[in-house]
């Protein structure tokens, strides 16, 4: 057995008060890393909120370097709390490239294992962020993790993506809203299936209108079962022990990635 604890953070933002979410995500991760966690996620744009009439162009002026002082301060506390952290952000490209929808990746030691930049940009993002170019599994002490942003996860090919670099979990930090829940309900079983491996989507909440995030964190199992159905409306962290070596069994009586016909299609992973 391979166990892994997950502790999916549902985060109410306050809109673009970075210490402040940052002082609150540390507060989450030491709560985590107390009772054992292997891996912290928070949702989308976490650390300014999600909100791009309210928020717009200041984004730009809120993204963080992955060796910033914010990161510094989530770093330190990923290392005292020997957690694994998935931490959105809006995230300031090398080199000088604009801004992501992006996210770092801090491994158990404190140090950015990764970051990821969302590659499927949501209509009026567009206007806002650089998209990113590809998808990477990223090696952490418990196994292979593939990281999407929200929409990345209605593209099969992500997933597919990532299952084929050897990911064995796939989390997906988010900003849905509420006329799009019957695509947050869709999405996860099926790209768990399809891949044999688990999947984990971690939404916010809070927020008005169009923007009105309502939580509801799931998680998948590699037959596509749901094992989590977080709570509606409401900031929450829940701790979910998952079996990697789930995804072995699965393969071997549903082999998606054995047979699939890699060169029958376009692209590659």
């Amino acid at each position: 057995m391979r166990k892994t604890n997950l502790a999916l953070v549902q985060f109410a933002s306050d809109p673009m008060n970075i210490e402040g979410n940052a002082d609150r995500a540390i507060a989450f991760i030491e709560e985590a890393g107390g009772q054992g966690a292997d891996l912290v996620v928070f949702p989308e744009l976490f650390l300014t909120g999600y909100d791009t009439d309210l928020i717009g162009e200041k984004y730009a002026e809120l993204a963080q370097s992955a060796e910033g002082a914010i990161v510094r301060s989530l770093r330190e506390a990923a290392r005292r709390a020997r957690v694994n952290v998935v931490a959105p952000m809006p995230l300031k490209l090398k080199g000088g490239a604009g801004v992501g929808n992006g996210a770092v990746i801090l491994a158990r030691d404190g140090s950015v294992a990764g970051t990821f930049n969302k590659v499927h940009l949501w209509e009026d993002e567009r206007k806002h962020f650089v998209p990113g170019n590809g998808f990477a599994a990223i090696a952490l002490d418990f196994g292979k993790l593939g990281v999407q942003i929200c929409y990345d996860a209605g593209f099969p090919e992500s997933s597919r993506t990532l299952a084929l670099q050897g990911a064995e979990l796939l989390v997906v930090p988010s900003a849905f809203s509420l006329p799009d829940k019957h695509r947050w309900d869709l999405y996860f079983p099926a790209r768990a299936l399809e891949n044999t491996c688990f999947v984990a989507a971690v939404n916010g909440v809070g927020g008005q209108g169009a923007f009105e995030l309502y939580g509801n964190n799931k998680v998948a199992g590699p037959r596509g079962e749901l094992l989590l159905d977080g709570v509606m409306h409401e900031e929450a962290m829940q701790l979910v022990e998952i079996d990697l070596e789930e995804n072995h069994n699965a393969a071997k009586s549903i082999p998606y990635l054995r047979d699939i016909r890699i060169d029958a299609y376009a692209y590659r992973a």
